[in-house]
Parts: structure tokens; C-alpha cells; sequence
């Protein structure tokens, strides 16, 4: 990175990979403060911007792009973060949603 914003690249990567992860979960699911993001949601509707705020996935590959120019130092350094923090972001998504199974009851412990 030209001007690296922490000591190490890996620190760049790393936390590149935690914002990207928080920005596209935020614009995906979160409703955000007075319910800004549930509002925006709504206003794209079902276009091509709209489809892109429904999935997670599409959304960390738009979003990993500027991040991957300003983390890495060469164009193809840039080229291989892009899918990179996308990928990293997914599996962080995956890793942190909870799948709900159809058709399994599960009792409460109230």
C-alpha cells in the first residue's frame, strides 16, 4: 500500500476484510438507525441495485473492489484482493448467520 493505514499489510487486509464484512451485512440485513437501511431497501426495490442490496455475496464483491485498491501495492496485488476480501467476507458471513432448518422443532428453555 501506498500510504498503508497500519503497520503491516496484513493489519490492511485483515481489517479490510472486518469493514467490508460490517458495511455489506449493514446494507443487507440491518435496518440501521430510524431504519435507514430498511427504507433504502425498499426504495431500490426489485432492479438490479435492489437485487444487489438482497444478497450478501454481490455485495461483498462490489464492495471489496475499492478496498482491494487501496490495500494492495500493484495491480495484480489488486486484482487477487478483490475476490480475496469478497471471499473472506462470505465465509464471515457464513460463520456468523444462523441457519434455521426447516421442518426441525426446537423447544424453548424458558
Amino acid at each position: 500500500m501506498v500510504h498503508p493505514i497500519f503497520r503491516t499489510q496484513i493489519e490492511d487486509v485483515l481489517f479490510g476484510v472486518l469493514a467490508l464484512w460490517r458495511i455489506a451485512h449493514l446494507l443487507n440485513v440491518e435496518a440501521g438507525p430510524f431504519e435507514v437501511f430498511t427504507r433504502m431497501r425498499r426504495v431500490a426495490g426489485t432492479g438490479s441495485l435492489g437485487q444487489m442490496l438482497d444478497c450478501f455475496y454481490c455485495l461483498s464483491v462490489w464492495l471489496a473492489a475499492p478496498l482491494a485498491i487501496l490495500a494492495g501495492e500493484t495491480w495484480i496485488q489488486r486484482l487477487l484482493l478483490w475476490p480475496a476480501l469478497s471471499g473472506a467476507a462470505c465465509l464471515l458471513e457464513k460463520a456468523t448467520s444462523r441457519t434455521v432448518f426447516p421442518g426441525i422443532y426446537e423447544e424453548s428453555k424458558e
